[in-house]
């Protein structure tokens, strides 16, 4: 399997829908009446499936995409919404802030070849193995 990422305009907009997601769920959080605290109590709790690259690699990938696929989190939503559960809404929408969160940043989804090869491009020490960041452009 050939593994790539996403360059150029497209990269730049599939981070600022990350942003645009994460303020999202943040204001829709706010909606729910919840505390702050348990938002930033469990804004990095998705960020708990990466011990699962203690396993394997492979494994790693599968148990950290699952948790920052944006799948979950809305089925959580709808599943709440339509139970009238306030508190599996603000759930939801946390997990969906640091998704948004995360993708805004630049960590995409990942390729089973380790944690640093995403969608969106090399992330940490692999990002720039050879020297400084070639600069976004919107052509080929």
């Amino acid at each position: 399997m050939v593994e790539g990422h996403v360059q150029g305009l497209p990269r730049l907009l599939l981070r600022a829908e990350g942003a645009a997601l994460f303020l999202a769920a943040v204001s829709g959080y706010s909606w729910t009446g919840h505390s702050w605290w348990i938002l930033a109590a469990l804004i990095l709790a998705p960020d708990l499936s990466m011990l699962a690259y203690l396993v394997r690699p492979g494994i790693g990938a599968l148990v950290y995409n699952a948790a920052h696929s944006t799948v979950g989190p809305l089925l959580l939503l709808c599943l709440a919404a339509a139970s009238g559960t306030s508190l599996g809404s603000a759930l939801a929408l946390i997990w969906l802030a640091h998704v948004g969160f995360d993708r805004a940043l630049g960590y995409g989804l990942k390729y089973g070849g380790g944690f640093h090869r995403t969608h969106l491009g090399p992330v940490g020490a692999a990002r720039h193995p050879s020297g400084p960041e070639p600069k976004l452009t919107a052509g080929p």
